[in-house]
Order: structure tokens, then sequence, then C-alpha cells
């Protein structure tokens, strides 16, 4: 099975993004190939990055450091479920990643990104960057969510469209594919 972690990005009250990460976790579990961490930012807490060394060298001082480093060490597969917060990404997810540097290394990542017209497109090019320098290898089948809040029933549930659910499906295989590809070199 591949140990899969999906992480909630946003932290906001009111944040639209945990149903959609729940409807990602939902399909994830029926999908039956996953060993699955559940990451809601908001809960993990992490204070803005306050290590004393470089990540890269994996010398943690504090417990949510070392906590967080085990949790990321554990998982073959990422998904980040994410907003486009002015034409970016959100901070709390900048902050968890700046966090560790090694253990995202050689792991595949899957984004579900939501916003306005563009669908969180554009935070999604804004973290490319950032998972290119982590060695996080993405997948080419993405969710992208535009008006997504009005994908929201009475009960504040993410309804998808049979097209989300057919790119969801498409970037598990992908995460399976890469996940099963990069682990040799991992070491």
């Amino acid at each position: 099975m591949t140990r899969l972690m999906i992480i909630a990005a946003s932290i906001r009250e009111g944040r639209i993004g945990l149903p959609i990460a729940q409807w990602v976790l939902r399909e994830a579990e029926a999908d039956g190939r996953f060993d699955i961490d559940w990451v809601d930012l908001k809960d993990v807490a992490l204070p803005l990055m306050d290590e004393p060394n470089h990540p890269r060298l994996r010398q943690y001082t504090k417990d949510h450091t070392k906590a967080w480093s085990a949790r990321v060490d554990a998982a073959d597969a990422f998904i980040f479920v994410q907003p486009e917060y002015n034409y970016s990404y959100a901070p709390s997810l900048k902050n968890a990643l700046d966090y560790l540097h090694q253990e995202w290394r050689r792991k595949p990542v899957g984004t579900v990104s939501y916003g306005g017209i563009s669908g969180g497109t554009r935070g999604v090019v804004a973290l490319r960057p950032v998972v290119n320098a982590l060695g996080l290898v993405p997948t080419t089948a993405n969710v992208e969510l535009a008006w997504a809040a009005q994908q929201l029933d009475d009960d504040g549930e993410f309804q998808p469209r049979e097209s989300n659910e057919r790119v969801l499906h498409a970037q598990f295989d992908e995460l399976v594919e890469l996940a099963g590809a990069l682990a040799p070199l991992r070491g």
C-alpha cells in the first residue's frame, strides 16, 4: 500500500478547503490502494519556522518539528489541497514545507487547488519552485476547482463534478505509479 499524506492547507475560519479535502480523503479511502495520513494544518499548528538550524541538516530541536518530520518521512506520496491566495498559495503550506527538507525528497505530489476563475492554478504555479527545490515530483493530473464554493451543498459538503472525480482518480493512479518508481531512489 502507498502511504499517502493528504494535507488540508488552509487554516482560515470558514474555509471551503476542509470539505474539499474531506472529499479527497473519502475518495482515497474508497480507492483502497492507500494507507492514509490525514493532515489538517490547522490542527498541526506549526508555529512560524522556529528551528535554529537549516532543515537540510535534520538537527531539529523542537518536539513539533520532530513529530512533523516523522510523519512526512513516513509518507510515500502527498496531495496538497490548497487555495489560491493573491496569485499564490497558503502561507501555512509554505511554512509546513519549509520546516523540513530531506523528508520531502523524491516523493510524488499531486494538488487539488481551488479558487475563483483560475481554480487555484496560479497558486499551484507559484508553488512549483518550492516543490522543485525540495525534490518533490509533481503529478501531471491535478484537480483545479474554479468557483469551488458553488459546489458546496446546503450542509457545506463538497459535491464534485464527474470531471473532478475523473482527474482525482487519474492523480491517484499517477501517485501510486510514481511512488513505486521513486522508492528505490530514496534508498
